[in-house]
């Protein structure tokens, strides 16, 4: 038994080798590709406690684009086909999830677009839809959007540890991933609604025109996909993200992450100890956030856990934003009302059609 111990770990090794080496080599393939986003916007901000709806975010009766619904059976799925062992039976799962996609006016059929994956579908697909509406055409050219493509991506089912939802969000791999990168991508470029609108739909390959959006453990998940697969998925943006130790017991990343999320920014300290990946990170908390009073040792704070996070973000210098939000609860709509405006102009600052 020792000696198969040994020859799966020396194996479990040589994949995270291989794959180390497969994703830097495709991380690669836009480096002629060149941005100069600059710093404006960058560091710690503290906003509240009073809050109104930035107005970029509401109806201003400008150009609607097309908006389309479609669901993507789990059974069909070669990723999360809803029946992993570590499941618990008590927790339902979906027997399909749902896929909401908004492609603005701006947006012409046959340009490959950029897109912004949104998780917890529809969530404040709503208020992206009216950014797209306002800001692809602003006149101000600081805050002018591209014409990305959103697509709000329902859950598995459930929360938490055992549940889908969990399975797929609080897992310390590249699965997810994989999972939006290989099925939900393609199955909106192949949708029969919308390519009878947009016969010749097409998305970008560039890592750096691909954002992910998330709150709570979808704000994990959006630093995960970025984190695992940079060569996938550069702009990140993450609302009282669930940087804690929510990865499932049995899982069997707990061998390599046993503390989940909270590694990154504690534990092993993965931002700090690893090596700068070419990411954009936004990151949120709000100061009455889940466990906000809780002590380290539980690996539960989200309030220390996404303040930790900003800080190793900062040391290792990379290009981020943090929003600390007074008097406003975990996932508070207020905050997303004030601010996903300059999120998002933020998000994308420098990028450009190649």
């Amino acid at each position: 038994m020792q000696n198969q111990a040994e020859f799966r770990s020396v194996f479990l090794r040589y994949l995270s080798i291989v794959f180390l080496i497969a994703t830097t080599t495709a991380a690669s393939a836009d480096e002629t590709y060149t941005e100069n986003p600059g710093a404006a916007g960058n560091g710690d901000f503290v906003i509240g406690p009073d809050y109104k709806i930035d107005l970029d975010l509401t109806d201003q009766g400008n150009p609607k684009g097309k908006y389309f619904t479609f669901s993507m059976p789990l059974a069909e799925s070669k990723i999360y086909r809803g029946d992993d062992k570590t499941l618990d039976p008590h927790k339902p799962v979906r027997v399909a999830r749902k896929i909401f996609v908004y492609i603005p006016a701006a947006y012409k059929d046959g340009a490959q677009a950029p897109i912004l994956v949104t998780l917890d579908g529809p969530s404040r697909l709503n208020l992206v839809r009216n950014a797209l509406d306002n800001l692809t055409i602003s006149p101000d050219p600081a805050r002018r959007l591209p014409a990305f493509i959103a697509i709000a991506v329902e859950n598995g089912g459930n929360d938490s540890y055992g549940s889908q939802r969990g399975l797929e969000y609080d897992t310390m791999s590249d699965r997810f991933a994989r999972f939006i990168n290989d099925e939900v991508l393609p199955a909106v470029l192949n949708d029969p609604q919308i390519k009878a609108v947009y016969p010749h739909i097409a998305f970008t390959d560039n890592p750096w025109g691909k954002a992910i959006m998330g709150c709570s453990s979808g704000g994990a998940a959006a630093l995960t996909v970025g984190w695992f697969r940079p060569d996938l998925f550069r702009r990140l943006i993450t609302y009282s993200g669930t940087f804690v130790d929510q990865q499932d017991d049995d899982a069997a990343e707990e061998e390599e992450y046993p503390l989940g999320a909270w590694e990154y920014h504690s534990g092993k300290k993965l931002i700090e100890t690893s090596k700068k990946k070419p990411l954009r990170i936004f990151t949120h908390v709000s100061e009455f956030d889940n466990r906000a009073q809780d002590p380290a040792e539980t690996y539960h704070n989200w309030v220390m856990a996404n303040q930790r996070t900003a800080a190793a973000l900062k040391a290792k210098d990379y290009d981020y934003r943090f929003v600390y939000s007074k008097a406003t609860r975990h996932c508070d709509g207020k905050v997303f009302e004030a601010t996903l405006a300059d999120t998002l102009i933020w998000t994308w600052r420098g990028y450009h059609a190649e």
